[in-house]
């Protein structure tokens, strides 16, 4: 897994134009809603805890707008936490392995909805085993227990047997209600600790280095029809958006809770150092362990996620770590994390500093073109070297702020980073690389 040690300094014209989408006067209808305050970290997953040693969560379904780059807004449903305000996706529920875990879905919706738990053994609905719903002709209504429109409630319940990363969804006419945005991730921690993915010592990971993909798309024909309470024919079905955590490029790379994002909670900007385990432990800048990536699919179609310059090794899929039966390693690498419909994988990932470029004892062996001769990218320090600041155009106003590297990731279909039409934006973000402490990083 050896890394470039550039800077991005290509897609000028790609920022120029998130930037431009970034400060665009947004058409939306008028929303009540405003963000929540929230002491959650900036960057990377926040977790819903629940409450009590075997969690009970709430959750609503309800129905509110997000903001989408094109500067259009989209109906949507979801599931928030309790009496909260809608949000898209529904919350990130953390558990533990061996935790009964008790959901009560709240429903203020005008028709019934329902949640699967794909990969939990046994799950109940109000007591009972959870069943699929048919009506008095035997057509099959539902795949499991519902909570009835305007006011209706059930609750679920199962043991998290297996550690991993899963996702949580209707069951209930799932190619309206998925689509529409009834869905979330979950995530079940192994008994071996909070920073291991899997009860495997090789899966540890960094904390505060966990960061969630969660991949989905958009028709705005069938959300209009559920806006009008219409009938929508969906062979007729096609995805003009494609999101990463419910949000499209530029908004992706905002801070978790950003204020203008008031129903779209979570960022998908993943913040690292860069991985060392040469120096003594008592170094801040020793940090011997990977980076956590949960990657999900809740669209209809395979999504070729790529992180630029990051082989990634997979360790785990649909909640079950790579191993053979006696427990031997079978995680593998992939420069493209290509994710099914309705499938989960967990990549662990390192970035190092892989020529040691130094400006004064090891300068990049290329002469660096003059100013006049380069086209900047927003997010470049001026300086080719981490940590560094150098020298930008004048009037140029980038972004970087302590000499960081940014690296882009993105969906590798690139018919599906557009926002009906508008290239560049939709499932994009960065890893952001940070300079070895002390640094002036905000």
């Amino acid at each position: 897994m050896r890394k470039s040690n550039f800077k991005w300094l290509g897609l000028g014209l790609v920022l120029v134009i998130g930037l431009v989408l970034f400060s665009t006067a947004r058409t939306a209808k008028p929303q009540k809603v405003e963000a929540q305050a929230t002491t959650a970290p900036a960057t990377g997953i926040v977790c819903t805890s629940g409450t009590g040693p075997n969690p009970i969560f709430t959750l609503t379904a309800h129905s509110g707008y997000i903001n989408l780059p094109d500067g259009n807004t989209m109906f949507m449903w979801g599931y928030s936490e309790g009496s909260n305000p809608f949000q898209h996706p529904g919350p990130v529920l953390c558990v533990n392995e061996g935790d009964t875990v008790t959901i009560i879905l709240q429903n203020e919706l005008a028709e019934a909805v329902s949640i699967m738990f794909p990969g939990q053994e046994n799950v109940l609905a109000n007591g009972s085993q959870a069943q699929p719903q048919f009506d008095g002709g035997g057509n099959l209504t539902s795949l499991t227990n519902v909570a009835d429109a305007n006011g209706g409630s059930v609750t679920y319940s199962f043991v998290a047997s297996n550690p991993g990363t899963y996702l949580y969804e209707s069951g209930t006419n799932p190619r309206k209600q998925v689509s529409l945005g009834l869905f979330g991730a979950l995530i079940v921690r192994p008994s071996l600790g909070e920073h291991y993915a899997y009860n495997r010592s090789d899966s540890q990971f960094t904390p505060g280095e966990e960061f969630l993909v969660l991949l989905s798309e958009i028709d705005p024909y069938q959300h209009q029809a559920a806006e009008n309470g219409e009938p929508y024919n969906l062979d007729n079905y096609k995805a003009r958006y494609w999101l990463i955590n419910g949000r499209g490029f530029p908004d992706s790379i905002a801070d978790n809770f950003a204020s203008w994002l008031p129903s779209q909670p979570y960022g998908a900007l993943a913040r690292i150092h860069e991985f060392n385990d040469t120096l003594p432990p008592s170094d801040p800048n020793y940090h011997p362990l990977p980076g956590m990536i949960r990657y999900l699919n809740v669209g209809t179609e395979d999504y070729p996620f790529h992180p630029h310059g990051n082989n990634g090794l997979v360790i785990g899929r649909d909640g079950r770590a790579l191993e053979g039966p006696a427990g031997e390693d079978l995680s593998f690498e992939k420069f493209d994390i290509n994710i099914g419909p309705g499938q989960t994988w967990d990549v662990i990932f390192k970035w190092y500093d892989a020529e040691h470029y130094n400006e004064t004892t090891n300068p990049v062996p290329v002469t660096i073109p003059d100013l006049a001769n380069m086209i900047y990218g927003q997010f470049y320090s001026g300086s080719p070297y981490l940590g560094t600041a150098g020298t930008l155009p004048v009037g140029g106003e980038g972004l970087n702020q302590c000499g960081e590297y940014y690296i882009i990731s993105h969906n590798h279909a690139l018919y599906q980073i557009t926002s009906w039409g508008v290239t560049m934006t939709g499932p994009i973000t960065y890893l952001r690389i940070d300079p070895p402490v002390p640094n002036n990083c905000p």
